[in-house]
């Protein structure tokens, strides 16, 4: 008969095993992610959604089929996700202006708990276990993983994964870290930029080696397909700006500091490039192909809460420095997460487009997105846009395979327009340049023809304009 495990005889060896730098970075990070989840209006209960992630809602809520055809014309850089998502609502749903926020945000929370024990085991592994408490600790508590805790997106099951593919590669388990890496690359391909970053510490290992081939192997369909789409899908970006410069270079600035002060050249090589190399190349880049967006490489932080865990843990030097700079961060910090948890966090507010629509229709009324791709505003509301004509489209989202559907020609959406007596119009805000496509010019051309706007109520991200014929305002 075999003999039982250790654990089985000795219980207090696997309760002495569950050590503080386990436990609390996962903690944190879940308490954090819970706290202000469905971001209410002040702290209130009800929640606010913005625009991507109601494309979340819209697209995982399609049937398998029609979600396959869609993938193949747009957004297949988020097809894992959004099939992910597909099997969260299939055993968790709800609407999201009553409690269905928290099934649609709760895969980020455990991500960004995954991601925060992922760092502490890097740190762990490089610098003892001080370290990983604090650098698990400090990567929950970041502003920027803290919004995206709390996004339904992709973006914090990416940097679990980045971070856990670094652990296994520190642990030369090249198998279980290319599985790995790959997954975090079909829930969004730049987490390949990880691989040149693990190459400063892995280049020589020839099982390394395999495992980058294996996973740019595994990448390439993915690849092919979003690079077809990559026009459509990144148009709106343009080149970085001085301001990312400027985060960026406040981002060296913030992993030399622990950089300079790290005897250990594994935790350099392991930590730096890690922090540095992802935004940087994928800024680069984007001098020639507009692609960087600083969510896409969220997990370059883990690099620099490993090389702050390691620094303040080591308890060289000032010890105090760290400390000092801890708690001159905390007022600003604290002040940044509480505001992450309100609607001005975001862009925009879809909820609170849906719910300003619902006050203001009447049976009958028309609908006019201005531009057309604002659809996106009233699609994850069926209450609110189902009881609207949408007198410009031509095709739903569903029909047409894409996401947000397809409109009329500019002559058609004019006479649909002019036949209708009374207008939603949703707006961008009017400092917002104008689309100055055809059909957008012919909407604006035939509201300003025969209309009077009636009443426009901002909001947050938005306008809700009504239109009424030229003298029926009242």
């Amino acid at each position: 008969m075999e003999s039982p495990p250790p654990d089985r005889k000795h219980p207090e060896a696997a309760i002495r095993r569950i050590t503080p730098w386990r436990a609390l970075p996962p903690l944190t990070a879940v308490l954090l992610g819970l706290w202000g989840l469905p971001r209410g209006a002040g702290g209130g209960s009800g929640g606010s959604m913005w625009r991507d992630e109601s494309t979340t809602w819209q697209v995982a809520h399609r049937p398998l089929g029609g979600l396959w055809e869609l993938l193949g014309q747009v957004d297949a850089v988020h097809g894992l996700y959004y099939l992910l998502m597909h099997g969260v609502f299939g055993l968790w749903d709800g609407d999201p202006s009553d409690g269905g926020l928290w099934a649609l945000r709760l895969p980020s929370v455990a991500g960004t708990a995954l991601a925060a024990a992922g760092v502490a085991a890097v740190a762990h592994r490089l610098a003892g276990e001080r370290a990983a408490l604090i650098a698990g600790t400090a990567y929950a508590a970041l502003p920027p993983v803290q919004a995206y805790a709390q996004e339904g997106r992709s973006y914090a099951l990416v940097a679990a994964a980045v971070a856990w593919a670094t652990y296994l590669m520190l642990r030369e388990r090249w198998t279980a870290y290319a599985v790995v890496l790959l997954l975090g690359c079909w829930l969004h391909e730049f987490a390949v930029l990880a691989l040149p970053a693990h190459a400063f510490a892995a280049r020589r290992a020839r099982g390394w080696r395999w495992a980058a081939g294996a996973v740019l192997a595994g990448l390439l369909p993915l690849a092919v397909v979003s690079a077809r789409q990559a026009s459509a899908q990144l148009g709106w970006l343009g080149r970085p700006s001085w301001q990312d410069w400027v985060a960026y270079g406040v981002l060296v600035a913030a992993v030399a500091l622990p950089a300079r002060g790290a005897g250990d050249r594994d935790l350099v090589r392991v930590a730096v490039p890690l922090a540095l190399l992802p935004p940087g190349l994928l800024m680069t880049v984007s001098l020639v192909h507009p692609w960087y967006v600083d969510r896409y490489v969220l997990y370059a932080l883990a690099g620099l809460a490993v090389l702050a865990g390691a620094r303040a843990g080591a308890g060289t030097g000032a010890r105090w420095l760290p400390w000092l700079l801890a708690g001159a961060l905390l007022v600003p910090f604290a002040g940044w997460s509480v505001w992450l948890r309100t609607p001005e966090a975001r862009k925009d507010d879809a909820l609170a487009v849906a719910a300003a629509v619902r006050e203001r229709a009447r049976p009958g009324d028309a609908v006019l997105f201005m531009p057309s791709r604002r659809r996106e505003w009233l699609l994850s509301s069926p209450g609110a846009y189902g009881s609207l004509r949408d007198v410009a489209l031509s095709r739903t989202p569903a029909e047409s395979r894409t996401l947000h559907g397809t409109e009329l020609p500019p002559d058609a959406v004019r006479a649909a327009v002019l036949a209708s007596p009374r207008v939603i119009a949703l707006l961008d805000p009017p400092d917002q340049p104008l689309d100055r496509h055809p059909a957008e010019a012919a909407k604006r051309e035939a509201l300003e023809q025969a209309f009077d706007r009636c009443s426009v109520t901002p909001v947050h991200g938005a306008r809700v304009a009504v239109y009424a014929w030229r003298g029926r305002c009242g």
